[in-house]
């Protein structure tokens, strides 16, 4: 009787620390690699959350955002619709002005009743308003183009870092700056791209307006003066002062009064997006929750999902509440604090009534310049959270590779010889333990292995390792070239589209003619099929779970690769389907390289070599098989391998 070899390049056994128990639906990195990627986040995500807008921590998120965004030459659309929107702003300007002065000829010719300069200050009127409507126009036309290329830069930006090699994967398990990719790729660059152009634009149009009334305001208040005892008194800029003061006011008010805002929004916004998950995730489960009579169950998770959104939702109206008597009052407040103001001047008779006018028009433009921060607090607070959460994002995205690098890592590398081997590698658990072990071993090409084990012992784990998704350990894995390379998991990704793109994943649907594809849809079985390549569905749903197993042996058939590596992925196939499928590496894969992974009784039969990962009392040890006799059968139909 053979004994069973052990593989794990050492004498003793694994420490007890090795026997976690994989949780195969829910694979977490280990601790201290989630702690790493998270303080180096919690920085910007913590940045101020509960107060006022921080003008450093802005800057930088913001600079990092848009340096991202505009680098090379993809940036000079976004840069040519803002120099664009900056000359009609400074038009809009000079015409608010000429408005201003309007103002004072007009209502002058009111107040002398002369209806020569009435008509003729209409005609006037209709030229400027005319011509600040073609602005407004403009205007508002590159806005809406500046936040459709904002948001298409941005979103190809986050697409290209989070679509790297593996990224998308391991974000999802660092915790919760990569989680809801979601979101923060779909309603937070939406946000971001609408309030940044609006705030920006909205701003940039106020300091504008600000600086060229100013200095209207300071002039025409040369002539509103006081009478004390018999004196008059003259305060230079007083309408100035009078406006910078109302504006402190009301925006200290609001500062104080809306400064939760920030972190409300933020809170909203992440159980929004976990009541959106839970209902999507109930969707893709109906089946199963309906087999159960699960519904009951489902609806408490939900409604427990919905509180948390309401309760949310209410936190934040409450404070949107008190912020409005701030908001609503200042603004009613704004109408007649002008007035009030000038009415000395005005009653002195050093101001005439077209003058009052001038001076009520140049103090609201001041006014609303420097009330910007005021009446657009609410919008502040959601931009600053929807900021907050891309650079929470960005930062786990880009930092990822490099933190992980400062932990125990499995390092991956081409074989000189186009095998696959391990070197004294050792896969990490969520709860930092070492789950296998300094395994050591070899296949070579053309070898057929199965690797078994009892559920939780690593099996899926070493797959995504081999695959380049499970960086957390350490330890060597020397792999063939990767265009060489196909992995088929337990469920196999079937992209929205056609059928044809789903068999040609992940190469385009134009990359096999038809006669290939119907060809192997015919070999796997899927024969009833051939006539709905070009059916546009969700064929994740529509077939069933051993038709899309098929639809993955179909894939390997186009494809043709010289390396196949299998996670139960004949788990849901009969056994003679199963029998079929593993048929294709002796009949037209007849050269290929395949290590499998599964533990259904009869696999044995298919492959020339087992490596066992058995857990012991004290550990987890990789086992190396002897060929089974009845495999005997099986083997004739392998090629043999050249010495070399």
């Amino acid at each position: 009787m053979h004994e069973p070899k052990d593989l794990s390049g050492r004498h003793s056994p694994l420490p007890a620390a090795a026997t976690g128990v994989e949780q195969e639906a829910n694979l977490s990195p280990p601790i201290e690699t989630v702690e790493a990627v998270e303080q180096a986040t919690q920085h910007v995500l913590n940045a101020e959350a509960d107060g006022p807008p921080r003008g450093e921590g802005v800057a930088e998120d913001l600079y990092h955002i848009f340096r991202d965004m505009l680098q090379g030459r993809t940036g000079w659309p976004v840069v040519r619709l803002v120099l664009a929107i900056v000359v009609v702003l400074i038009g809009n300007m000079f015409g608010q002005v000429r408005l201003n002065e309007w103002n004072g000829a007009f209502f002058d010719a009111v107040e002398k009743r002369n209806s020569v300069a009435f008509l003729n200050q209409l005609l006037v009127f209709l030229i400027i308003i005319a011509a600040l409507l073609a602005l407004v126009v403009a205007q508002t036309w590159l806005q809406q183009r500046l936040k459709i290329r904002l948001r298409e830069r941005l979103t190809h930006t986050l697409f290209d870092s989070w679509l790297q090699p593996a990224r998308a994967y391991q974000l999802g398990h660092v915790g919760p700056s990569g989680s809801q990719a979601d979101q923060r790729l779909q309603e937070d660059c939406r946000l971001f791209s609408e309030f940044t152009t609006e705030l920006g634009v909205g701003m940039l149009q106020a300091l504008l307006l600000l600086v060229s009334f100013l200095g209207v305001l300071w002039t025409l208040s040369s002539y509103a003066s006081f009478e004390f005892e018999g004196r008059e008194i003259v305060i230079p800029g007083y309408m100035v002062w009078v406006a910078v003061a109302y504006a402190g006011i009301g925006s200290g008010l609001t500062w104080l009064v809306g400064r939760p805002l920030i972190r409300l929004n933020t809170e909203r916004y992440a159980r929004e997006a976990d009541l959106r998950f839970a209902i999507v995730r109930v969707s893709e489960s109906a089946e199963s929750i309906s087999l159960y009579s699960g519904e009951p169950d489902e609806r408490r998770n939900l409604n427990s999902f919905l509180d948390a959104v309401l309760l949310s939702t209410r936190r934040l109206s409450g404070a949107l509440a008190r912020l409005t008597w701030i908001t609503s009052g200042y603004g009613w407040l704004a109408i007649v604090v002008p007035i009030l103001a000038a009415a000395p001047g005005y009653f002195s008779g050093r101001l005439s009534f077209g003058e009052m006018m001038m001076v009520v028009g140049a103090f609201n433009q001041v006014q609303a310049a420097l009330r910007y921060f005021v009446d657009n607090y609410p919008k502040i607070a959601d931009w600053r959270s929807a900021v907050l959460r891309l650079a929470g994002f960005r930062q786990a995205a880009l930092d990822l590779d490099r933190i992980a690098m400062g932990t125990r890592r499995i390092e991956i590398c081409n074989h000189p010889d186009g095998w696959l081997s391990f070197e004294h590698l050792s896969i990490a658990l969520n709860d930092g333990s070492i789950l296998i072990e300094e395994a050591t071993a070899e296949v070579r090409t053309g070898e057929r292995v199965l690797i078994i084990g009892v559920s939780g012992s690593g099996k899926s784990t070493l797959f995504r390792a081999i695959a380049g998704l499970w960086p957390w350990g350490s330890g060597i894995i020397r792999t063939p070239s990767g265009s060489d390379m196909m992995f088929l998991p337990q469920r196999p990704y079937l992209p929205l589209g056609s059928l044809r793109s789903a068999i040609c994943y992940p190469a385009g649907p134009d990359a096999f003619d038809d006669a290939t594809v119907k060809a192997a849809l015919h070999r796997v079985g899927l024969h009833e099929f051939a006539g709905l390549l070009d059916r546009a569905e969700r064929w994740d749903r529509s077939l069933s779970l051993g038709q899309q197993q098929r639809v993955a042996f179909a894939r390997v058939l186009l494809h043709k690769p010289q390396w196949i590596f299998m996670d139960e992925a004949t788990s849901a196939l009969d056994d003679d389907n199963q029998a079929s499928m593993l048929a294709i590496f002796a009949q037209e894969l007849a050269r290929a390289s395949v290590l499998s992974i599964g533990h259904r009784p009869g696999l044995d039969q298919f492959h020339a070599r087992t490596l066992h990962i058995r857990k012991t009392d004290e550990g987890a040890i990789l086992l190396a098989l002897p060929v089974p006799a009845r495999s005997r059968s099986w083997l004739r139909w392998l090629p043999r391998r050249r010495a070399r």
